[in-house]
């Protein structure tokens, strides 16, 4: 390879890893901002059901609320949004081999001593043939969450979980552990 050619071929590399960069911190500030909004229209509902009626009604509120939420945020962003965990509550909400090792790495790094309010991934990864943006939020658990998914729960609330999921394995948090993960995904 002629000097001219080497010197274009590693232009040309590091200009489609200045763009890759600069794609991965727009979808990362982008998606910050629909996680915000989602969170924020979840813990809206939450906080207004637990003030109106308790937890127990809270419980089948959230159990239609939660999805339909999700559905509304991803058809006014253009994202796939939602929230997974490795102990779910609703099947539904069953993590993919990728947020399935993300929750994982999450795990580890908290365990490291990294805060969990601040842990994010986002990558570009290839899905079937097309580039797709994927990034997921770590959700720890907060006071008011063992309520529903703590040590202890309240017999009438454990009652109304056993009603409405039967496969429920997200009990057992206490607070600061990661409670699961938003995750968005984008095709690019």
């Amino acid at each position: 390879m002629t000097k001219s050619a080497l010197a274009i071929a590693t232009a040309l590399l590091i200009s489609g890893n200045v763009q890759a960069d600069q794609s991965l911190q727009t979808n990362m500030k982008e998606g910050k901002g629909v996680i915000k909004a989602f969170f924020g229209d979840l813990k809206g509902e939450l906080e207004k059901g637990m003030k109106q009626s308790g937890p127990v009604d809270t419980i089948a509120s959230c159990n239609i609320v939660a999805p339909s939420l999700a559905e509304g945020h991803s058809q006014m962003s253009g994202w796939e949004v939602g929230r997974t965990s490795l102990k779910l509550r609703n099947q539904k909400n069953s993590p993919d081999a990728w947020e399935e090792a993300v929750l994982k790495e999450f795990e580890t790094r908290k365990s490291a001593g990294e805060d969990p309010m601040k842990l994010i991934k986002a990558e570009i990864v290839e899905e079937e043939g097309r580039k797709v943006f994927r990034m997921m939020k770590a959700i720890p658990t907060a006071e008011v969450c063992t309520k529903c998914h703590g040590e202890t729960i309240a017999e009438p609330v454990a009652a109304k979980l056993d009603e409405l999921y039967p496969s429920d394995k997200a009990r057992g948090y206490k607070v600061g552990d990661l409670r699961g993960a938003f995750t968005l995904k984008k095709s690019m």
